[in-house]
């Protein structure tokens, strides 16, 4: 055999053994996460009745993806999912934010009180809270750190249990063990867990009562989140969002110009 052929055979083989110790060690993740006994428990009580949901609107629970959306205003975490084959998602559940903290805006500094705006994932999830079950919004982004006012942005922004909270989202034990392993699921598969976070839903009543009642400042601001949420809203897929040297988020060209010619753009 050639010194070539075996040299390849050798890094495919390699490869197989990387990869194959990668899947196993992702999937590891979830059987991790169920020593804990709060963990168990949702998937007890929680896991059966969602996969029946799941498969109600025709969505594999052993392979979606899922996405959420926050709304401060509305004190609302919307999910959605679909196939990993699909192209479109579908709105599954609906969560009510049982506290709020701080006013519409972004988060800006440690110890504001605000709940971050802008566009995210969950980075960690934390059997063991304080708050029953937690998992992390990987604030600050690219874009709050360009745009942080003073030496920190601050952190720790979860979306946990026991309804109570400063600056995090908040819900019932009840519904933190639902979305809890639901996120785990994808994230058990190494599949990224987006969550959006929205001042408020971006109807064309929402953007009067927005102008009549903040200053041009955070209207500014809003005006590069509406982008990705028009964009959402119209075609039921996830924009590839980017953040500008000012920290600005923006859509690619094409995306923009797609969005433009479907949908008019409301002010704001």
């Amino acid at each position: 055999m050639k010194i070539k052929n075996v040299i390849n055979i050798c890094l495919l083989v390699v490869f197989t053994i990387t990869t194959s110790h990668a899947q196993v060690k992702t999937l590891a993740y979830k059987a991790g996460q169920l020593k804990s006994q709060r963990v168990k428990d949702a998937y007890d009580t929680k896991w059966p009745q969602l996969q029946q949901d799941l498969k109600a609107i025709k969505v594999n629970p052993d392979e979606f993806d899922i996405y959420m959306r926050a709304f401060k205003y509305e004190k609302i975490v919307e999910v959605w999912v679909k196939n990993q084959g699909d192209v479109k998602y579908k709105l599954f559940k609906t969560y009510d934010i049982c506290a709020s903290s701080g006013d519409l805006g972004p988060k800006r500094k440690e110890g504001d009180g605000q709940v971050p705006e802008g566009f995210y994932k969950i980075d960690l999830f934390n059997p063991s809270s304080d708050y029953y079950l937690s998992m992390r919004v990987n604030y600050p982004n690219s874009s709050d750190v360009i745009l942080k006012e003073g030496l920190n942005a601050g952190g720790a922004i979860m979306i946990h249990g026991s309804c109570v909270t400063i600056g995090c989202l908040p819900m019932t034990d009840e519904k933190i063990k639902e979305l809890y392993v639901l996120c785990l699921e994808a994230r058990n598969r190494n599949v990224p867990v987006y969550i959006d976070i929205y001042p408020i839903k971006f109807t064309p009543e929402n953007i009067t009562y927005l102008e009549k009642n903040y200053p041009k400042s955070k209207l500014s601001f809003w005006r590069t989140l509406k982008s990705g949420y028009d964009y959402f809203e119209e075609n039921k897929w996830l924009p590839k969002i980017s953040v500008d040297a000012k920290g600005n988020y923006f859509l690619p060209e094409e995306e923009i110009n797609q969005q433009q010619a479907t949908k008019p753009v409301n002010k704001l």
